[in-house]
């Protein structure tokens, strides 16, 4: 069941529809005796029967092996094996370009060869004679062998494999080809843009793409795994017979996990409408560094473009693009414009480690929870931050001390710069996906304000800290040192921060000194606003008869 977000109610009026979907899954795949020295050693008997042979030349020889099979089944099926020497090339693209036309085609269609650090052994000769294996540190740089499928239920699926023995892999799938692909079995009515749903029955789509989150998934991307390594993949290195003998079967964890919620609007103006007037007004708030903008080659229409095909798939998207992200560690959080009408807000895990909820396939589903927790939270903090508030009373509150046990602490007083530097990195470190600590604060600090607050430490990011909770604008989480912002509180901080800069700060600093010469051409509408305040405001103070 989808959890509803503040953002998404807000805009609900302007939405065709919404679904979640889980995007780009990584398992790693990986053999368990190939880990350790030891259980090398004991594959290697039951491959070969004894030690015999075991040394740096026969693992050698078997990523060679590897490599001339390939090269001799690629060739005589006519199916292209490029080598990417060229750090601009990328991958993906060259698989699109050679994704077969027909779409009931099954198979290998397309192998690339690259290079990555891999885990290697190095065998050494103990004194009795009997090989001794260790671990190559660091990893050296092997050949890698990227086999890119066309799966009867997952469309594109990658498998990257080393060529030495262990022979680790990536699996490599994508949710979004699985919806469409179970779409099409039940002969459902969508569009489809990219990797993306722009029209259709989007609350059946989302029905299809919650099964992606049951239980059921975790057979279902072990079976896909299993249905191409061992015959297309792992053959090249072992016949079926030696990994039946040696018993070579690998185990999955999770490498990368991608989740998106994907909102509809009725036209490509409300989109630019919300999601620019959004941006302009959270940027600053929420502390993002670089927005990145792709210009595309048209503009977004005016109007919708209706189709009655059962399904419509665009090649690539033509329309600027506006990428919004925050990055915590190995996590990232991004929003972007896609296609002509829908906005997606994606919860990234380069490396499910960062999730702290373990590795394991098994843990897919607790995984794909804490994403969705993560995209809820921020598109939460991103709405408050947009539309903030604050309490009538609260300007003359804050300042006020509080008694926390028996200590008394110190208020909130917005006119420190240290309490404001403090306040500012509090609403960017909110999004944060497990909260934050002290030293997080600290180091926040001294990052946005430089110099002035060079000498911001972790004592004094603590005792700020118990200053908020004391007005309930942080709260600690239960058995941790890390810290949350509620939405309220995001809300309250976040009208303060704006009162003081973007309303008092301007407004009194040019309320007596009206600006000389020919106004400029185009003026931006908040700088209209700010203008007319200022002379009101400079009529207001010679009514009470203050000098400015």
């Amino acid at each position: 069941m989808k959890t509803a977000d503040d953002f998404s109610n807000y805009v609900a009026e302007l939405l065709d529809g919404s679904y979640d979907c889980v995007d780009r899954v990584v398992l790693n795949g990986y053999f368990p005796y190939g880990q350790q020295g030891g259980g090398l050693r004991q594959w290697w008997r039951l491959l070969h029967g004894s030690d015999e042979g075991l040394c740096d030349e026969s693992l050698r020889e078997m990523a060679g092996n590897f490599s001339r099979r390939l090269h001799a089944y690629c060739g005589a099926h006519h199916i292209p094996i490029l080598r990417c020497a060229d750090a601009k090339q990328k991958p993906f693209e060259l698989a699109r370009q050679h994704r077969p036309d027909d779409s009931n085609f099954q198979g290998l269609y397309l192998v690339l060869i690259t290079k990555a650090p891999a885990l290697v052994w190095k065998v050494k000769k103990c004194q009795t004679g009997a090989p001794h294996l260790e671990r190559r540190t660091p990893w050296p740089y092997v050949q890698h062998y990227h086999f890119h499928i066309q799966d009867r239920e997952w469309g594109h699926v990658t498998i990257r494999m080393s060529g030495y023995p262990p022979f680790g892999i990536h699996v490599t799938v994508n949710g979004h080809e699985w919806v469409e692909r179970r779409a099409l079995s039940q002969h459902m009515r969508f569009q489809k843009a990219d990797n993306c749903f722009v029209g259709g029955s989007l609350n059946r789509l989302h029905e299809l793409a919650e099964s992606l989150r049951a239980g059921s998934a975790i057979g279902r991307l072990a079976d896909v795994a299993d249905r191409w390594v061992y015959s297309t993949c792992l053959c090249f290195a072992l016949r079926r017979e030696e990994q039946e003998s040696s018993g070579f079967r690998y185990q999955y964890s999770c490498a990368q996990i991608e989740f998106s919620r994907n909102l509809l609007f009725h036209s490509a103006d409300q989109l630019d409408q919300v999601y620019q007037g959004m941006i302009d007004r959270t940027r600053k708030t929420l502390d993002v560094p670089k927005l990145k903008t792709i210009f595309g080659r048209r503009n977004r229409p005016h109007c919708k473009q209706g189709g009655k095909r059962l399904e419509r798939i665009l090649d690539r998207s033509h329309w600027d693009l506006t990428v919004f992200k925050l990055h915590f560690g190995r996590l990232t959080l991004k929003m972007y414009d896609k296609g002509e009408r829908v906005l997606r807000i994606e919860a990234i895990a380069y490396n499910v480690e960062d999730l702290k909820c373990g590795k394991r396939l098994e843990k897919l589903l607790t995984m794909l929870e804490k994403l969705e927790q993560m995209t809820v939270n921020f598109l939460n903090v991103a709405h408050a931050a947009h539309l903030s508030f604050l309490d009538a009373g609260a300007l003359d509150e804050l300042p006020q001390p509080t008694q926390r046990g028996k200590t008394r602490v110190a208020g909130v007083d917005i006119q420190k710069p240290r309490m404001r530097a403090a306040l500012e990195a509090v609403l960017s470190l909110a999004s944060a996906p497990d909260g934050f600590t002290a030293e997080a604060l600290a180091g926040r600090v001294r990052q946005q304000q430089g110099h002035v607050q060079a000498d911001y430490t972790t004592r004094r990011a603590a005792y700020d800290l118990r200053k908020l909770r004391g007005k309930a604008l942080v709260e600690k989480t239960d058995r941790s040192r890390r810290y949350q912002v509620s939405t309220s509180a995001f809300r309250a901080i976040a009208a303060l921060i704006i009162i003081r800069e973007k309303v008092l700060k301007p407004v009194l600093a040019g309320a007596c000194k009206p600006k000389l010469g020919r106004p400029p051409k185009n003026i931006d509408p908040l700088d209209i606003h700010y203008i007319n305040l200022q002379r009101e405001l400079s009529r207001t103070f010679e009514t009470l008869g203050v000098a400015a």
